[in-house]
């Protein structure tokens, strides 16, 4: 039996047949701790606030839970068939995807309809089809309240609610879209309530105790925030050795897929710049990246395309990316919770990583709250001990002209509208006729 998994099976469990046979057809077979301790409480119809590191099988455990609710009670008698029974809530739209790729996984013979819903495309596609129905909307907050507020569904008949990475969405700003949603469901004890989170901090605990009903409190290992499997150090070199020792490291470790973290765009440019001049193949990630493309860059480097990607913290929170062997922060973080969550991206499932941060002059000074708040402190490495590398020039990366940047949904050049007599509208009338509109 593999480390990261108990001796808890799921058909043990008291699940519906149709899950049992999506769980058998996925291979999945024993329970992770956080499922083995969630999954018997919340089938017994109990709110659970649990807290397990990433890549520990939260996601699986909260749709089995919602699957079985919803395929367990019968639905009201008013209800129109349309309308939304289960609602997950996730902080990016990253992690919407990688859930709903999961609940289709398990949803092979339970036959729910599950739809999403995110930001950064097809916004008529995305709203067709929760018009048209579904069981199961999963979908980022700013995304939904903007369809809820246009009254595409009612949150009238939600008896499972879900809040993923719930501590992420306090960092990024939607608590407020999220107690929007929680206080217009049925009431706590009305319904199933799911918080799930890499840590539970004291807003997201008062969180769960304001919008559920007495919820049993799961947490896996609280107490050590790193996974025993991850290999940690920490270098103190200085800014203009960061690059040659990001390279003589590859060098040396020759990693089969690593993900590199910086703190900023420009950034992100200069190291996947340098990366691409000096014959290293990877991918960039950053917040400017357009969604359609964020998905293909990331299927490219799951398919091992790329060795390397270089990230901002878009990409530190909700990603199942398998087999990745290396984490570099080149740039230390500044939120101490997205050490755990960049480092969780590897020895996911039960492998193990290499996680190696840099501690430079600029970013040092987060390093003393880093450890204190994993509870232990960085091994360190020397930068002197390491063959540095004389870096080639950067390529730089290619930007699309400015007049192809403005284009609308269906993928053509937008026109300046022209008013009856022929004349360029100015933008201030064309905002102008839509608020009008």
């Amino acid at each position: 039996m593999s480390a990261h998994l108990t001796d808890q099976a799921f058909k043990t469990l008291p699940l519906n047949p149709a899950l049992q046979a999506g769980l058998a057809q996925a291979g999945f077979e024993f329970c992770t701790p956080i499922q083995a301790q969630a999954l018997p409480p919340l089938l017994r119809g109990e709110d659970v606030a649990g807290q397990a590191q990433t890549g520990t099988g939260k996601t699986i455990a909260f749709l089995l839970a919602t699957f079985q609710r919803l395929l367990e009670k019968p639905a009201p008698d008013n209800w129109d068939g349309k309308q939304p029974r289960a609602l997950i809530l996730a902080p990016t739209r990253e992690l919407a995807i990688q859930i709903m790729k999961d609940a289709k996984l398990l949803n092979t013979e339970a036959g729910l309809r599950i739809t999403i819903a995110h930001g950064g495309k097809d916004y008529q596609k995305q709203r067709d089809a929760i018009s048209e129905g579904c069981d199961v909307l999963v979908g980022t907050p700013g995304r939904l309240l903007d369809y809820h507020k246009q009254r595409v569904f009612s949150l009238k008949y939600v008896d499972a609610m879900v809040l993923d990475e719930a501590d992420r969405m306090f960092d990024l700003g939607f608590i407020k879209d999220v107690r929007y949603f929680l206080r217009r469901i049925p009431k706590p004890e009305q319904r199933l309530g799911m918080l799930f989170s890499a840590t539970l901090s004291y807003k997201v605990s008062e969180l769960a105790y304001e919008h559920m009903n007495n919820p049993q409190k799961v947490q896996i290992a609280p107490e050590k925030m790193m996974g025993d499997r991850i290999e940690e150090s920490v270098y103190y070199p200085a800014n203009e050795e960061k690059i040659p020792l990001l390279l003589a490291l590859i060098k040396r470790l020759q990693p089969e897929r690593s993900i590199i973290f910086v703190n900023t765009k420009q950034a992100a440019d200069q190291v996947w710049g340098y990366l691409e001049g000096n014959e290293h193949k990877a991918a960039l990630l950053s917040g400017d990246v357009p969604q359609k493309k964020r998905e293909r860059l990331l299927q490219h480097f799951q398919d091992g395309d790329f060795p390397f990607l270089v990230a901002t913290d878009v990409a530190a929170r909700g990603l199942h990316i398998p087999a990745v062997s290396h984490v570099f922060n080149f740039d230390l973080p500044q939120d101490v919770e997205d050490y755990v969550h960049r480092t969780g991206r590897t020895a996911r499932a039960g492998a193990s990583g290499v996680a190696i941060s840099f501690a430079c002059e600029e970013f040092v000074f987060s390093l003393p709250d880093i450890e204190a708040f994993i509870k232990h402190k960085l091994p360190v490495a020397s930068t002197t001990d390491e063959t540095l590398v004389e870096p080639q020039p950067p390529v730089k990366r290619q930007k699309k002209p400015a007049h192809n940047r403005n284009r609308n949904d269906g993928g053509k050049r937008s026109r300046p509208r022209r008013n009856r007599s022929g004349q360029k509208r100015s933008p201030a009338t064309m905002n102008a006729h839509a608020n009008k509109q």
